[in-house]
């Protein structure tokens, strides 16, 4: 075989590979996700509503935003706790309610 034909060949199997590593990922379900807040930050949900933001790791949250209760803090867009605080919130006593704005 040629130069070009183990090019050719190449290519084919380089194209094969691909296309079996993407089936494989889509038939696993596996994706990837966003990260809620860059490296070196931390997110906080707006107090009574669904609203977010991040704040840089050691600074304090704004006004009328707070930190999430431990251990239900969205870590990824789509994660179990991300898809929770849609339709939840905290109020002004730090207690998780119902969101006015979930519809």
């Amino acid at each position: 075989m040629g130069t070009a034909g183990r090019r050719r060949g190449w290519r084919v199997v380089a194209a094969a590979a691909l296309t079996a590593a993407v089936a494989a990922a889509t038939l696993t379900g596996c994706s990837i996700r966003d990260d809620i807040c860059s490296e070196g930050e931390y997110p906080v949900i707006a107090v009574g509503g669904t609203g977010s933001a991040c704040v840089p790791e050691g600074e304090r949250p704004s006004k009328g935003y707070t930190r999430y209760p431990e251990g239900k803090v969205p870590q990824q867009v789509d994660d179990e706790w991300d898809v929770y605080w849609r339709t939840h919130t905290v109020d002004e006593g730090g207690d998780i309610v119902d969101a006015p704005d979930a519809g």
